[in-house]
């Protein structure tokens, strides 16, 4: 029994390989718009697709981080400056590809901008710390989405969203997490509203990868403003020592991030190009071999295994 059961599955992993590396036709005509093209994953998965000969349409936050990413790319590229957190900059980005994608409508939606920091308890963090990171993070890619949604219907296109691991299992980041969760729900919700529209969703789910958000210096500057501004009867309560190690911890931790940030641009890539793409894609080995186990474990487990990671705070009961 347990050798048909195996041949089964072996059977259904050729399947399933056969079917995901068939390619969409005519990758050369089709657009593609990203957000957060500055750095990180967006930079790199424009220049990977540009070198794939698609048509680019990145969107920078900044005017430097654009003509960097120009400098190193085709001249089919293009980019136009975006703030996913004002809807006159969404409203004028949409007219914008409007203009360059014509009849064919937009092949590729790929929502990449994102923040994280600060790394912090959620009671230390100031409003304009959460807030900034759920408008970014989740609001500001359901406008930019929703905004742009008819010109993928259009082409009969990709959504990809930029999801995480925390959008599974809510270890730590809290707002951070509370964001990716939204992502999570809105993309299930979209993918299955839009469905006979021809329009395919996919959410990618990284691990722990190095870039700006996780830069370990800048990580820590930021914790500690955040901790200086909490008020004094919650930094009393967690005490001095257990913030100074909870910093060592994340530094330490973050350190171990991956480099290897194609692991996350070739998933998005596919998610694009492949005739039948995923609808999640898990990218890196803490996300197949820690996050994505501890998501099937029973809660109470999950909590028990986090309270052994972390020490205890001043007044802890």
């Amino acid at each position: 029994m347990w050798l048909y059961l195996v041949a089964l599955v072996g059977l259904w992993k050729l399947l399933r390989l056969f079917r995901e590396r068939q390619v969409v036709s005519h990758l050369q005509d089709k657009y593609v718009f990203i957000t957060g093209c500055d750095s990180g994953f967006g930079n790199l998965l424009a220049r990977q697709l540009d070198r794939r000969g698609m048509r680019v349409l990145a969107a920078c936050l900044t005017e430097e981080g654009a003509e960097q990413l120009r400098n190193k790319t085709s001249d089919r590229l293009e980019t136009v400056i975006l703030d996913v957190t004002k809807t006159e900059s969404i409203v004028a980005a949409t007219q914008w590809v409007k203009e360059r994608v014509g009849d064919k409508g937009l092949w590729g939606l790929v929502n990449n901008a994102g923040v994280l920091q600060p790394f912090a308890y959620l009671e230390w963090y100031r409003p304009e710390d959460y807030t900034s990171i759920l408008h970014v993070n989740l609001i500001g890619l359901t406008q930019v989405t929703l905004s742009m949604l008819f010109l993928v219907k259009k082409a009969r296109g990709r959504i990809v969203n930029v999801s995480s691991v925390l959008g599974r299992v809510a270890l730590f980041s809290g707002f951070y997490s509370c964001s990716k969760y939204g992502v999570e729900a809105f993309s299930d919700v979209l993918r299955r509203e839009i469905k006979d529209f021809g329009v395919k969703v996919s959410i990618i789910e990284p691990g722990s990868f190095s870039t700006g958000m996780t830069d370990p210096e800048l990580s820590i500057e930021r914790t500690k403003i955040a901790w200086e501004a909490a008020p004094e009867h919650v930094k009393e309560s967690y005490g001095q020592r257990f913030f100074d190690d909870f910093c060592s911890t994340t530094k330490r931790e973050l350190m171990k991030c991956s480099t290897n940030l194609s692991l996350v641009t070739d998933c998005m890539e596919h998610a694009l190009t492949s005739t039948h793409p995923r609808t999640r894609y898990l990218a890196g080995w803490d996300a197949r071999f820690i996050f994505l186990p501890l998501s099937y474990l029973p809660t109470s487990l999950v909590d028990y295994l986090f309270a052994l990671s972390r020490g205890k705070p001043a007044q802890a009961a």
